[in-house]
């Protein structure tokens, strides 16, 4: 299990210069696998590191334009006082074992219009760590996927692009999120 460095990537995917985070992860898994658990409405649940996710409602995710219901809470951050609310998952890009990507509709009008993701690459089997420990080889060895979690506001309305509230998150949370992932993957994660 490696992780590389959280970065903020300039024009990546054609974002608008110190528009988008990323952060990177290999894990031990195929990328289906991987997958399997970015397409479920619980899974998002189970692998936010910002503790705002409260509970989700909606079918597994099979194609762009496919929406999804989360309960959130983002008391955790404690930066805006909106108490428990809710918004729309819609998935904006969906290539099955490859990339999955969402925008999200809730009570801020207009809606904000940032972008999260993931995009995953199949790596062949190996260890992991490369070397650098981390695990038992036994863990570790079979097939290994990058996974890159990224979070994009270069199309954000200009209302919330321009008005300090973003980026939401920091690539340290994108970056926690993909050890979650991980041990998603791994041990499963509570459903419904």
């Amino acid at each position: 299990m490696t992780d590389s460095e959280s970065t903020s990537s300039s024009g990546a995917d054609d974002a608008a210069p110190g528009t988008r985070l990323e952060a990177r992860r290999v894990i031990a898994a195929p990328a289906d696998r991987v997958f399997t658990v970015l397409c479920d409405p619980d899974g998002h649940v189970a692998i936010d590191s910002s503790g705002m996710l409260q509970s989700a409602e909606g079918s597994t995710v099979t194609a762009s334009g496919d929406r999804f219901v989360v309960h959130m809470d983002r008391e955790s951050l404690g930066d805006y006082d909106l108490g428990r609310y809710d918004v729309t998952v819609i998935i904006t890009r969906f290539v099955p074992g490859e990339e999955i990507a969402w925008t999200i509709d809730g009570q801020i009008k207009p809606p904000i219009g940032h972008t999260y993701g993931y995009r995953l690459t199949q790596l062949g089997s190996g260890t992991a760590d490369g070397g650098g420990g981390g695990g038992s080889a036994g863990d570790l060895d079979g097939p290994l996927t990058e996974v890159v979690s990224y979070y994009d506001w270069s199309d954000a309305h200009p209302k919330w692009r321009d008005s300090g509230i973003l980026p939401v998150l920091d690539a340290s949370a994108l970056k926690a999120t993909l050890g979650i992932l991980e041990r998603a993957v791994r041990r499963g994660y509570v459903r419904g």
